[in-house]
């Protein structure tokens, strides 16, 4: 999993085992990320991980998924334990 909120989102809560980079840092970090792994890609409701998904595809990521509802949806559906903000 690819968490693509602002760090002082991951601090509230935060999906156990995902990498976290801002999606204002993608351009500079997508070349750590293998384009061959799968990955979900989330943030707070689901838009901008659906931006960062397609960029990441335009640039030759092909197994990408949108977490859609973000943490949000995550905790409320999955992890009622979990924070929400």
């Amino acid at each position: 999993m690819l968490d693509v909120r602002e760090p002082w989102e991951v601090e509230v809560c935060r999906i156990e085992g995902s990498l976290t980079i801002p999606m204002n840092r993608i351009g500079e970090e997508c070349a750590s990320l293998d384009p061959n792994t799968e990955m979900v890609v989330i943030c707070h409701h689901g838009g901008r991980s659906m931006q960062v998904a397609q960029f990441l595809e335009r640039g030759g990521f092909a197994k990408l998924h949108n977490l859609a509802g973000g943490v949000d949806a995550w905790a409320r559906l999955i992890d009622p334990t979990m924070a929400v903000y």
